[in-house]
């Protein structure tokens, strides 16, 4: 990764001349010069940690394992914090060794003094307390291995391993990936050239085949090429026939005994009767050499008659024995004749003694060589039939694949009054939903479904959200002014925040992934009340956005709104946390970083209210659903650009209505997710009148293509959510009569 950066900052540096962005380019230099990640190069990082000890700076090594602390380490999961930790106390063992290996005693005594606060409560430390008063340390048996090269070795390899296979997880920016992308591109040129000539060679060696077939068929007797389906014996049928009916009858009379009305045609091609396919037609068309021109002559004739015989034998039985036998006496007056016929038929049967692959491929060539008499005329029908069935399962028999298969759906039915919140933990174990009565229940799913805590509020509730470390901590805002921390383990408050009083109602939630605090956004009563079943009014409240910390319940900043300070409804921080979005009553979406506590761009995103944001998969985009009944998808890159847009439906973007015997409506105002995205984000989970509905992102228009309708709601849904932590997938859909429905899904990997 460090490669890849380095490369990068010259491409920046590169275009920033090119474009004579001089003084953007003094800023890029002297910030990279400053930069305590070093390009994310481990090397680099273990250098100045290094340089740090031997200059014995105890400030300046905890300063900068703080920093790394701060941006890399906190964002890792719980199992990773005592490896973190193991690594800062080889790093401090790793700096006292080296104090009293340089003979600096001052340096050894000064770090256990402004340590002591923090390690005399950790037992790994106890006894290194008495190291400076030990004369000779290096041979004690408690603390001889870390005077070793070996100790000290091994400890620099893991911490350089740690970190590479830190930086290596990281997600990266697309600007990043761009070597990756010219090396996959290589390497996929390298091997569609490698098939190239794979096929190339096919191609040859599939002409040099059909080269020698055609020279084997050149070389076969001449009676054979010129052969029809007729066999030998069926010819010398034909001529029997001939001399029968020219002696009876004439031949229209034959004709119309043995053909059906409809097929007193004279006339017909050749290739009509006797080709199965085009191939095969083209074949029968080669001109015969000039030596075996009467044969030819009589094999078509032959061909000219073949109907004749057919029927004759399927629907005449009587009439074809006669003729087999007027056919035995003529062959014994043509003696010469029947020798050349029977040392034909000889030929014949070597021909077709040869493998079934040889005789399949001359088949190809010669036109299908005759089927047996007593099938000749139902063999072309058999293989038109099952060359039209396959056709149409290959052709007309193929159907879209649908990404998703609905394995089950429950019902969770403990609430008694329509949904507003309803969402799942980070671990996919556990789902809190909130009621417009102010009932939150916690509950899970797998194995079974089962309220694992009820919590009854006496003041209403507005808003919840889990926390990410430790993930059974509940965030609860109210339309009082308070947010409440709650155990779901324990079943009690831990905290209980006194936000604003001006302020009142916690519209929205959001915990940062690192667990170290959560924003809260806070709005003033509206001018009709705190009413949350009606319709806001079209002039936007007082509102003002908020960073608190979990760890000490203290209030760390609050965020400049501009224009003015606005009620937000929605927020939602990026996988890790450095950035924010949210969406506002007045209609326009705020990203603010996170890492400088600014406004980093907004603009007009809805006419009306934003009622949902969230970041796309790959984070370069925001998706926003606003009262105008617009899903946008916008490019942070370029503030303000519409990158696809949709228009859906009232029931998807509310304000959601359920209607009552004698005209009464309930009216309810979006409060929770409208929408919910799978693992890979190319499928959204949206509201809908009758349950949930599954859209593929399409990158094109229409925005969104419908997959899948989850269904099984009698009321509108007002919330969804999408969890992917387990194998199959769950939806969660919440309505306004109080049942959540949980729909497993099972994708189908195409």
């Amino acid at each position: 990764m460090g490669s890849a950066v380095e490369r990068t900052d010259e491409h920046v540096r590169e275009y920033l001349i090119y474009r004579g962005f001089t003084s953007t380019l003094k800023n890029l230099d002297s910030e990279i010069k400053a930069d305590k990640e070093k390009g994310f190069r481990v090397d680099k990082i273990i250098d100045q940690l290094q340089q740090f000890i031997q200059s014995f700076d105890l400030f300046g090594l905890k300063e900068y394992w703080l920093y790394l602390d701060r941006r890399l380490f906190c964002r890792l999961e719980d199992v990773y914090r005592s490896t973190v930790n193991k690594l800062r106390t080889s790093l401090y063992r790793y700096y006292v060794i080296n104090t009293i290996q340089k003979g600096n005693l001052e340096k050894t005594q000064e770090f256990f003094q402004k340590q002591a606060l923090e390690l005399q409560g950790q037992a790994e430390w106890r006894d290194w307390f008495i190291l400076p008063f030990i004369p000779a340390p290096e041979q004690n048996p408690a603390f001889s291995p870390y005077f070793s090269r070996q100790w000290s070795d091994t400890f620099l390899v893991s911490l350089h391993n740690f970190l590479s296979v830190l930086f290596q997880c990281m997600p990266q920016p697309v600007l990043l990936s761009f070597d990756a992308e010219v090396q996959k591109t290589t390497s996929l040129s390298e091997e569609n050239e490698q098939f190239r000539q794979l096929l190339f060679a096919l191609q040859t060696e599939s002409r040099d085949q059909r080269d020698v077939d055609d020279m084997v068929h050149h070389k076969l007797p001449a009676y054979v090429q010129n052969m029809d389906r007729l066999g030998d014996t069926e010819l010398d049928l034909v001529s029997s026939q001939r001399a029968i009916s020219t002696s009876a009858t004439p031949s229209r009379n034959f004709f119309s005994t043995f053909l059906p009305q409809g097929r007193r045609t004279p006339g017909k091609t050749p290739q009509v009767t006797t080709g199965s396919s085009p191939s095969q037609a083209v074949v029968g068309r080669k001109d015969p050499p000039i030596s075996q021109t009467t044969k030819s002559k009589e094999a078509v004739q032959a061909k000219e008659v073949k109907p004749v015989s057919s029927q004759a034998s399927t629907s005449e039985p009587s009439i074809s024995q006669s003729q087999q036998s007027t056919n035995q006496q003529t062959n014994q007056q043509t003696h010469p004749r029947h020798k050349r016929i029977q040392d034909h038929e000889k030929e014949r049967k070597e021909l077709f003694s040869k493998p079934p692959s040889q005789t399949s491929e001359k088949k190809g060539e010669a036109g299908e060589m005759e089927p047996p008499v007593e099938t000749s005329g139902e063999a072309p029908d058999s293989s038109l039939n099952s060359r039209s069935s396959r056709g149409g399962a290959e052709g007309g028999g193929l159907s879209v694949e649908q990404p998703f298969i609905k394995l089950s759906q429950e019902e969770y039915g403990e609430h008694h009054s329509s949904i507003m919140h309803c969402r799942v933990d980070c671990s996919g174990r556990r789902v809190a939903s909130l009621d417009v009565d102010g009932v939150i229940k916690v509950w899970s799913f797998n194995p079974i479904m089962q309220t694992k805590a009820t919590i009854m509020s006496k003041s209403s509730l507005l808003s919840l959200e889990w926390a990410t470390k430790p993930d059974r901590l509940l965030l609860l805002g109210s339309g009082v002014g308070t947010v409440r921390l709650y155990d779901t383990d324990a079943k009690k408050n831990l905290y209980e925040m006194n936000i604003d009083e001006t302020h009142p109602r916690i519209l929205s939630l959001a915990c940062s992934p690192s667990g170290s605090s959560f924003v809260c956004s806070a709005a003033a009563l509206s001018q009709s009340g705190s009413s949350e079943s009606s319709p806001r009014l079209p002039i936007p409240v007082s509102g003002q956005l908020l960073l608190w910390d979990t760890k000490t319940v203290k209030q760390q900043l609050q965020f400049s709104l501009e224009p003015e300070p606005v009620a937000i409804n929605c927020t939602a921080f990026n996988h890790n946390g450095n950035l924010l979005v949210t969406g506002a009553a007045d209609g326009v979406i705020r990203l603010f970083d996170m890492q400088r506590y600014e406004s980093a761009m907004s603009w007009r995103a809805h006419d009306g209210e934003v009622y949902s944001v969230e970041f796309s998969y790959d984070e370069n985009t925001v998706f926003s659903i606003g009262e105008d009944g617009k899903f946008i998808q916008w490019n942070i890159h370029r503030c303000g650009v519409k990158q696809s847009e949709q228009i859906l439906t009232q029931d998807a973007t509310g304000p959601f209505v359920l209607s009552g015997y004698s005209g009464y409506k309930q009216v309810q105002v979006p409060r929770g997710r409208l929408f919910a995205f799978d693992s890979e984000g190319q499928h959204v989970l949206t509201c809908s009148s009758s349950g949930g509905l599954i859209y593929r992102l399409t990158n094109g228009e229409p925005a969104l293509e419908s997959v899948l309708s989850l269904g099984g709601h009698k009321a509108p849904v007002v919330t969804v959510d999408w969890c992917s932590a387990v194998d199959c997938g769950t939806c969660l859909t919440a309505s306004m009569d109080g049942k959540i429905k949980l729909s497993t899904l099972l994708a189908q990997k195409s």
